[in-house]
């Protein structure tokens, strides 16, 4: 590093495109750049880290380093790569939309399950961004280069976004979320008896360590970890060995509701990520066995619908609060269970 060559920047980089900056936290030990880098980039490979580093593509402080480099408290660390990131290369696509509302200043879309919220690795096409930026030329773009994304909710999940349509609308939106004046309130069927009726989640919410495609809830003692997030859940029906609940959130970290309802003993039902696609709770019995098989196939997702979306509108002030019905995949499991714990009850 001390020989580094302040013209290698204009000389080499000129063909290489930045995909990603990081930040060393503050209680990071000395580990090697290349297993640092793969585990926060989801889905890249050590080669691929390797590679972009032999290329001059990993900087530590705008100085390239190789592999080998130790990461070390609050460096940061820019990653580029040959080929332009395919965010930049949003391409319009006629895809279908369930819009609830829409003005000049805001659009309200019912997102189902499967689709993705915006292009990323593996994930280039076919996204609510392509739909969108097929529809409204100009849409502002938010802190991460997005275009009219104001929030998001993992493929997976169903249920209500709203896009920014004007830089007012972007700002004025942006500022509601994070002062946590807008209201978002998700349907979600959880594995076990949720004993109370109704509890907040507290933890921050960060990337596991050993795990880098979930996420975690960092306690007290790791307090520098993760980012705050609050989770207010309550009680809407008991089937037995699962429980309908809705969770409002405070906060909106990645996969929050997941993680937190995981963090205290709930998994989401059929949350293949986090471990909720196996049975946690009921009988051996293989017809219990062959039943949750059958709910599965019902909902072949995690059991997360985001229900209602509440903000003040960035031109008129007025709140306005949408709601939306819980899709038909969702309802059909929840019937099911909800005959099946009248079934158990009967057999009591």
């Amino acid at each position: 590093m001390e020989n580094f060559n302040p013209d290698f920047l204009e000389e080499e980089n000129d063909d290489l495109y930045e995909h990603f900056t990081f930040t060393v936290g503050k209680g990071q030990s000395p580990l090697r750049i290349d297993k640092y880098v793969m585990g926060k980039i989801e889905n890249a490979t050590r080669n691929k880290i390797q590679t972009a580093a032999k290329n001059g593509g990993i900087l530590v402080n705008d100085v390239p380093v190789k592999s080998n480099y130790k990461v070390r408290p609050l460096d940061i660390i820019r990653v580029l790569f040959t080929h332009p990131p395919h965010e930049n290369l949003l391409v319009g696509e006629d895809i279908p939309l369930d819009v609830v509302y829409e003005d000049d200043e805001v659009l309200v879309v019912n997102k189902p399950a499967g689709m993705v919220v915006h292009p990323g690795h593996g994930n280039y096409s076919g996204t609510l961004i392509n739909a969108i930026i097929y529809r409204f030329d100009n849409l502002p773009n938010n802190s991460s280069d997005r275009p009219g994304l104001v929030h998001r909710i993992d493929k997976d999940t169903s249920g209500l976004l709203v896009i920014a349509k004007t830089e007012h609308a972007m700002s004025h939106l942006s500022m509601q979320f994070a002062e946590k004046t807008s209201e978002r309130e998700y349907v979600a069927l959880v594995w076990g008896n949720v004993e109370t009726d109704e509890g907040t989640v507290e933890g921050n919410i960060g990337r596991h360590p050993k795990n880098r495609l979930q996420n975690t809830v960092f306690l007290d003692d790791e307090a520098d970890k993760g980012k705050p997030a609050v989770t207010h859940y309550k009680v809407l029906e008991r089937f037995g060995y699962v429980t309908l609940v809705s969770c409002k959130l405070e906060t909106g970290r990645t996969h929050q509701i997941r993680v937190h309802m995981k963090h205290i003993g709930h998994t989401l039902f059929n949350d293949e990520r986090y471990g909720g696609d196996a049975i946690l709770k009921g009988t051996t019995f293989t017809k219990y066995k062959q039943f949750v098989e059958n709910c599965f196939k019902v909902l072949p997702r995690q059991a997360l619908h985001a229900k209602t979306l509440g903000f003040k509108h960035p031109k008129t002030g007025e709140f306005m609060r949408f709601n939306s019905e819980i899709p038909e995949d969702m309802q059909q499991c929840i019937e099911k269970w909800r005959n099946y714990s009248k079934y158990q009850e009967l057999e009591e």
